[in-house]
């Protein structure tokens, strides 16, 4: 993995948690696994406007962090499906509250971003 030349302080829960779920798609990657989404082609499917490569990049930081599983069948073409694992199914409270909160605000986002197109189109 790539180190930065400026060491992280961790010092903070919150840093911390950004560390292990802060990539742009991490999250959604938990709350997608929670739900049962474990083939690699699936969860790719799911999170189109992602490519392939930052997926598989940013599961395999989960993985390294201990929040998913990763198993492997023995078969041609080999299946692989991931897991939450015990410490990953104790993210869940605070993923489906962040799903919850923004089911909640999905409307005002809605015309935030309704309004933001509107003014960018003044401007062209």
């Amino acid at each position: 993995m790539y180190e930065k030349k400026i060491p992280k302080d961790f010092s903070c829960g919150m840093a911390v948690l950004m560390e292990i779920i802060g990539g742009k798609w991490k999250s959604y990657l938990l709350f997608l696994i929670g739900k049962g989404v474990r083939r690699p082609s699936e969860l790719h499917r799911q999170v189109p406007a992602a490519t392939k490569r930052v997926l598989n990049l940013q599961l395999k930081e989960l993985e390294f962090h201990g929040i998913i599983g990763k198993d492997i069948y023995p078969e041609l073409p080999p299946r692989v499906e991931y897991f939450l694992t015990d410490f990953g199914q104790s993210l869940m409270p605070v993923i489906n509250a962040m799903d919850n909160w923004g089911s909640g605000y999905v409307g005002e986002f809605r015309q935030l971003m309704e309004r933001k197109s509107e003014l960018s189109g003044i401007h062209n």
